[in-house]
């Protein structure tokens, strides 16, 4: 599954115009070797004169955190003095992630694809890391703070991306035909929007749906229903912040479009997962 080049919308993020405002993020492709299993490299640097608390709905992907925030010495290196130096796995979110950005700061990600990351770490089911943030080491033995260093203290892109590559490149991919498998099957509950019910995707893959949902649960870490639902809430956030559109949004029409049953299950999903009703959040995303 060749890469098309790092993706270049902002879905998943709430108020994307916001925090783009306030921080320099940018995406990056990793080494060729590296493509099939990665969304990309995400970089992002600040300086903010008063915090900002960003929210993201994540991807149903795994994502490798290397982060560096300037407010206090935590690994003692006269070169780090007055900075928090850490790394971390992230693995896929069931809620609304929010962070706190402060101060100065510079966060070096890994999106994996969702399914990509077992290859990675094949000892254990990707399910394991679900809702958790651990500590890096915990699943990469060898990864102290040199690795953190090597990645976070270049001060150009470049250099940050080759450190990425060399790291990851250094624990794998080990081969998994079923890790592509369900990356195929996640990459078209993504693009086909038709395929709406875990019945139907099975049927596409021509297993059993209780044989979907192991799959699912070893190498994506949610669901099959989970990461449809998940998918129309990022279109419906797209939706909702679209710039395009003459007016408030077809709450109504976007419903059917995403395969609910009726206007208020859109409604009570998308407030479970932002923290505000669609209404709320396109009269926010509008400025009105």
């Amino acid at each position: 599954m060749p890469s098309a080049g790092p993706r270049r919308d902002t879905r998943g993020i709430v108020d994307a115009a916001a925090l783009m405002a306030r921080v320099h993020f940018r995406r990056h492709e990793p080494a060729e070797e590296l493509r099939p299993y990665l969304e990309h490299y995400w970089l992002i640097d600040w300086d903010l004169a008063e915090p900002y608390a960003s929210h993201v709905v994540p991807h149903p992907s795994v994502n490798v955190v290397f982060q560096r925030y300037g407010d206090a010495d935590e690994t003692g290196g006269p070169e780090s003095r007055g900075k928090v130096s850490r790394a971390e796995v992230s693995g896929v979110g069931l809620g609304l992630f929010t962070q706190e950005l402060t101060g100065v700061g510079r966060v070096c990600g890994v999106q994996f694809r969702p399914a990509g990351f077992r290859p990675f770490a094949p000892a254990w089911p990707v399910s394991r890391w679900t809702g958790l943030r651990v500590p890096l080491g915990e699943v990469f033995a060898e990864a102290g703070p040199d690795v953190v260093a090597a990645v976070l203290d270049p001060d150009t892109d470049r250099a940050r991306v080759a450190a990425l590559d060399a790291f990851l490149l250094a624990h794998g991919p080990s081969p998994d035909p079923a890790a592509e498998r369900a990356m195929a099957l996640v990459g078209l509950v993504r693009e086909d929007r038709t395929v709406r019910r875990v019945s139907e995707l099975a049927a596409v893959a021509g297993m059993s749906a209780r044989s979907l949902q192991r799959l699912f649960a070893d190498h994506v870490g949610v669901g099959p229903k989970w990461v449809i639902l998940r998918y129309r809430i990022h279109e419906a956030l797209e939706r909702a912040a679209s710039e395009e559109r003459p007016g408030p949004p077809d709450w109504a029409g976007l419903a059917a479009d995403l395969g609910y049953s009726d206007q208020a299950h859109l409604v009570r999903d998308f407030t479970a997962t932002v923290g505000v009703p669609p209404t709320a959040y396109s009269r926010r995303a509008s400025g009105s």
